[in-house]
């Protein structure tokens, strides 16, 4: 995507690009800089115009204004639905491993035998106005549902395909229109997921893989053109205004796929799209899929999908339930992150949403009841971590609101917020608005608090302060046994490769390709002496790296775990830490014979 430029990023693009010899750019008048400049402006302008992108010319502002009721509802539904809820997880009685939509794939069911499930999908319990109320009351501000998924079957009347729940299934009529009418009836927004890419049924359809029935076989660009386009084209322009456009597993999208498709996103002005679509296009947000990363994504809009079993469509026999709190303190975890949290409901052949699905929800909406004042329209916490909770925020005017999401309440009656600077201008509980008092002290604010917390799964302090929050950095400190444990996402990245990397398996620094770039770790020592150094490493080649801290340098090659996943535990060496107070660590590449690695964490350990 081509966002527009301002005269100084277009000069400074020029340079960049142009970049003419030391002398000529000292004969470079000001007219002349300021002409160049103006013209690289205007062949980025042209290329955003010709984007089929409708948001390519989308200025900042418009796309704040565009994005806002997203950032403010942080809360949504999602669904998934469809044939796969028929053999639900089983396949000629056997149970068949995997998501439960995904059994066609799994199990390599031909397409004619998988179309025979949709004989048996007859949802007459389905009640989109029920539906619509569980979300809403749990505190959802929004709706996403699979209108297509990546067995090819439409929940919606299409004109372009059979394959659909119209004119392949006994029920015979639009699952999405009345769910839209529900929406829009209660205040919800709706949203459509759509799986562009990947269908198992129509001929073309990409697998992400092998196909295993020559039905599968045929052209993707003419699947593109035949099912694709004109189905999103149905269902963005047949169900009134919607919110989101759930694209998902770009696997084979070309530039040239994707654009007649993102050219559609004109048919609902204003409407929202993921980072899934392929073909180069970024999409609106981030969706990372069953974790939380560990820091949000900075400077992006994301939403962590999730499951509250272990399966996405519905599955018999998974009754792997996450319990009402984890989803709880997921929330609060993701939007004091920044990010939106949808849920994941998978209703059974019959159109119910299971009743243990219903019971969660339930839960959560009591507790939103109570605190949704803390979650909604908040922003990112200031604070880089916290010992008893999380911590969402809103401006005040002048002044800002900060919201203590408290797991473990104090046994002393006394809340400790590390770091904070501001005055405090009120102080309560928020179930009650309970007034308290608060002082500001050399280690932040202390908050006095009553002896019992006020929900134990979390309870929300509310903090009004003067101003911005100036929270100044809390340093890591050593263990009772005077051991310190600096994990990845602790880490000071210095560079342009080096990052953390979260979720999926990931808890470190990755990307280590350029041996300049280097990691930090700041940390109080108050117990000196001499430490044994252990590190987490997953690396494919034997690099060299040395850590150095208190004037002490070791040097050592890391261990050939065989993957960049698989890590182990090595020893580094010995240093001494011989001046109590602040110490910087650092971690870097000798350069001769390096290879990339990735550290999980350090752990320092004083020898006796």
């Amino acid at each position: 995507m081509l966002w527009p430029l301002t005269l100084s990023q277009g000069f400074l693009c020029y340079e960049h690009y142009f970049q003419p010899p030391i002398t000529m750019k000292r004969t470079l008048d000001a007219r002349r800089i300021a002409t160049l400049a103006a013209g690289t402006l205007l062949v980025f302008h042209l290329q955003a115009a010709e984007s089929p992108d409708p948001y390519a010319l989308e200025t900042p502002q418009q796309r704040a204004a565009r994005m806002q009721w997203w950032r403010e509802a942080r809360f949504g539904m999602f669904i998934h639905w469809g044939v796969y809820s028929v053999p639900a997880g089983t396949y000629k009685g056997q149970r068949v491993g995997g998501i439960g939509e995904w059994i066609m794939n799994n199990a390599k069911i031909p397409v004619a035998e998988y179309r025979a499930f949709a004989r048996q999908f007859n949802p007459v319990k389905y009640n989109p106005d029920e539906w619509v109320r569980i979300a809403k009351e749990a505190g959802m501000r929004y709706i996403v549902i699979t209108s297509k998924h990546h067995d090819g079957f439409a929940l919606f009347d299409s004109k372009v395909t059979d394959w659909d729940v119209v004119d392949a299934t006994p029920y015979g009529k639009d699952l999405l229109k009345p769910l839209a009418e529900a929406c829009q009836r209660h205040g919800l927004k709706l949203g459509f997921y759509y799986s562009q890419a990947q269908d198992w049924t129509h001929p073309g359809g990409g697998v992400c893989g092998k196909h295993w029935d020559p039905a599968q076989d045929g052209d993707m660009n003419e699947y593109i053109r035949k099912i694709a386009v004109p189905q999103v084209r149905e269902i963005l322009s047949q169900y009134g205004p919607l919110g989101v456009l759930w694209w998902d597993t770009p696997c084979g999208m070309t530039r040239e796929m994707a654009d007649p498709l993102i050219a559609l996103l004109k048919l609902q002005p204003g409407i929202i799209h993921n980072n899934r679509l392929g073909g180069g296009y970024h999409g609106d947000t981030e969706t990372p899929e069953q974790f939380i990363p560990a820091t949000g994504y900075p400077g992006r809009d994301w939403e962590t999908c999730m499951t509250m079993n272990d399966t996405w469509g519905f599955k018999s026999y998974d009754q792997n339930w996450k319990p009402a709190p984890v989803l709880i303190r997921n929330l609060v975890d993701i939007a004091s992150k920044g990010g939106n949290y949808l849920l994941n409901v998978g209703p059974t052949s019959e159109g119910l949403i299971p009743e243990p699905s219903v019971e969660r929800l339930r839960e959560v909406g009591r507790w939103m009841k109570v605190n949704g004042d803390a979650i909604y329209a908040t922003q990112a916490s200031p604070f880089k971590r916290l010992p008893w909770g999380r911590c969402t925020r809103k401006p005040d005017g002048a002044n800002t609101t900060l919201y203590l999401h408290v797991f473990n309440w104090p046994n002393d009656e006394r809340l400790v917020v590390p770091g904070l600077k501001n005055e405090v201008r009120e102080a309560a509980l928020l179930a009650g608005g309970t007034r308290l008092t608060a002082s500001r002290t050399p280690e932040g604010v202390i908050v006095n608090v009553p002896a019992t917390a006020p929900d134990p799964v979390s309870s929300t302090v509310v903090l009004r302060i003067a101003g911005e929050p100036e929270v100044e950095p809390v340093l890591l400190g050593q263990e009772p046994d005077g051991s310190i444990k600096l994990p990845a996402s602790e880490a000071i990245c210095h560079g342009g490769q080096i990052q953390y990397e979260s979720g999926g398996g990931k808890d470190n620094l990755g990307y280590w390709t350029n041996p300049d770039d280097w990691a930090e770790w700041q940390f109080k020592v108050h117990r000196t002496g001499r430490f044994k150094v252990m590190a987490e490493i997953a690396a494919e080649g034997s690099g060299k790296f040395t850590v150095q801290a208190g004037g002490s340098t070791v040097t050592t090659a890391a261990p050939v775990t065989g993957s960049y996943t698989r890590f182990q535990t090595v020893e580094v060496g010995t240093m001494e830490i011989a001046t109590p107070g602040k110490t910087s660590l650092q971690v870097r590449a000798v350069r001769d014979g390096w290879k990339p690695l990735n550290l999980k964490s350090l752990t320092l350990r004083p020898i006796e």
